[in-house]
This record gives C-alpha cells, structure tokens and sequence, in this order.
C-alpha cells in the first residue's frame, strides 16, 4: 500500500478495461479537454472584456464557464497521465487534492444553478423589482458566496475523509471520489455518513427552490407573449443544463453506493465521467451560443482575427 517513499498510494481499476484502446481514449480525451478549455476560456475573456455584457445574467454564466475550467482540470491531466501508464496509481495527498477539487466543483456547479434560477425567477416574475434587488454589489456577493460556501462543503468532507484509517487501497473507479475511499475505512464513518446526509438535505433544499422557482416562472410566461420568449431564450437553456448535471450526478452516486461488480464497472466510468465532461462542453453551447450578445460577440472576435491573419 505504499511507495518507495513511503506515502500510501491508492490503486485506480476503473481503466482495467482500456487497455487495448488506450491510445485512442488518449486521443479523444486530449481533444476534448483541449476543446473544453479553449471554448470555456475564450467565453470568458469575451464576458470579462465586453462592458455590455457585465448584466447578472451573463456574469452568472461566466461564473458556470470557470468553474467549468476547474472541473474539466480535476479530471482530465489524471486520466490523460493514467492512460500512458501500465500501473493506475495516485498517492494519499494526490487523491485527497483530486477529491476536493472534483467536489468543489460540484457544489459550486450546484449553487451556481440555483442561483441562475432566482435571477431569472427575479427577471420574469419581479421585472420592476429585478435591478433593486440584483444590484452589482449582489452580484458580487453572490458569486463570492458561491465559491467560499462551496469551498468551505468541500474542506469539511476531506477532513473528515483524511482522519479515516483505510484497511484497503483499491478504487474502483477512474478517479479518487470521497464515498469509494470511505468505503475503504476500517474504522466508524458515522460522522461521514451524517455529513453526507446533511449535504444531501442542503443541496435537496437547493432543488426545491429551483422548482419552486420554475414553477412562478413557467406561470408568469403563460400569461404573457414578451415573457415566453425571455423563457425560451434564458430559462430552458437553464433546464436543460441542470436537468443534464442532476440525473448525471444522481445516477452516478447510487451507482457508486449500491452498484457492485465487475459487470457495472463500464456503467460506473460512463456515468462517473459524464458531469465531468459533458457539462463543462453543453454550458458554452447552450448559453454562449444560443445567446445572442454572447455569440454576436464571439463571432465579432472571430471574425477580427480571420482578417488579422489573412
């Protein structure tokens, strides 16, 4: 269980199955994190430097882009690294910082979405009231909020996963997740359970303010043409990527908990990966491409450099 250093190490078997194809996940894999970043970056150097877009609205989706940019780097180096290697190892420390950001990640991608919802719950059901309320300095505050909140889910969990004594060293996944190394415990995870079950309740009390936001929202549209179109244009956008990151993220953990067996092991690294990779691609496509001062722009810039180099 340890290395000639003399630090545990973890052994990853969710690449047990890739062996034969290796270079070709490397390929694919190399491209789409290069994509990934490239695309996520480019939208937020065009939010950060066009003044027309520093409106709530798209600074709350900038906010979706970076974190984009953390998740798609907890991921990829690792898997990208594992892949030209015949042993799938990551140290004790190694594994703890891949937990904590992954989880980072996740929480901020959580409370970013329920954030998006009461902006635009604010936007179509209080329109008068919307510019009082979401002020820049709320802004502010709110994305801040955002990334120390999650921060401060994400230390609780890893320390309360360090203090554990592990009585095994093999995960069975493609990276280190904080429910498969507590699995490893040999001593009382109680408290990891309760937090966990506090989390659970945090972020499902989350959800149903999104709902019950969608639900005045979809309302307010009913009853208005200007408000229809506002909906299709900002808020299904919305629906889709949390509909998308919820049941991935879902499927995924009960997979995790109750999905045993070397025949789940390709489900498990489908349905593991996929909130790592898909919604960090789907964000930029459907909100800084079907938005239209967020694509005008874009394709300004686009435009700009083709005739620099021509």
């Amino acid at each position: 269980m340890e290395n000639s250093t003399g630090e545990f190490i973890f052994f990853l078997h969710g690449l047990n199955d890739t062996k034969a194809n290796k270079h070709i996940y490397f390929g694919v894999g190399l491209v789409v994190y290069v994509a990934t970043l490239f695309v996520n970056f480019t939208l937020v150097i065009i939010v950060v430097l066009d003044k027309t877009l520093h409106e709530p609205m798209y600074l709350f989706i900038c906010n979706l882009y970076i974190n984009a940019l953390v998740g798609s780097s907890a991921f990829y180096p690792k898997i990208l690294a594992d892949l030209f290697s015949d042993t799938h190892v990551i140290s004790y420390t190694g594994c703890l910082i891949q937990i904590c950001a992954i989880y980072w990640y996740l929480f901020c991608e959580f409370t970013s979405l329920t954030i998006m919802a009461y902006d635009r719950y604010l936007a179509i059901c209080k329109p008068l009231e919307y510019h009082s309320i979401m002020t820049h300095q709320m802004v502010e505050k709110l994305l801040v909020s955002t990334w120390l909140f999650s921060f401060l889910e994400t230390s609780v969990g890893t320390v309360l996963t360090s203090r554990l004594t592990l009585c095994g060293n093999v995960i069975d996944k493609l990276y280190c997740f904080n429910w498969d190394v507590v699995k490893l415990s040999c001593t009382d995870i109680t408290l990891d359970n309760i937090y966990g079950y506090i989390l659970i309740f945090s972020h499902a009390c989350q959800s149903g303010f999104i709902f019950i936001s969608y639900v005045h929202i979809v309302n307010a549209s009913l009853h208005s043409k200007t408000e229809q179109v506002k909906f299709m244009q900002t808020c299904l956008p919305h629906l889709i990527t949390l509909t998308n990151f919820y049941v991935s993220l879902l499927l995924d953990v009960l997979c995790a908990r109750y999905g045993r067996g070397e025949r789940l092991q390709a489900l498990r690294n489908i349905l593991g990966i996929e909130f790592l990779v898909v919604p960090p691609l789907l964000n930029p496509i459907i909100y800084g491409i079907r938005m239209t001062q967020i694509r005008s722009r874009f394709v300004k810039i686009y435009n700009q450099k083709i005739k620099a180099v021509g």
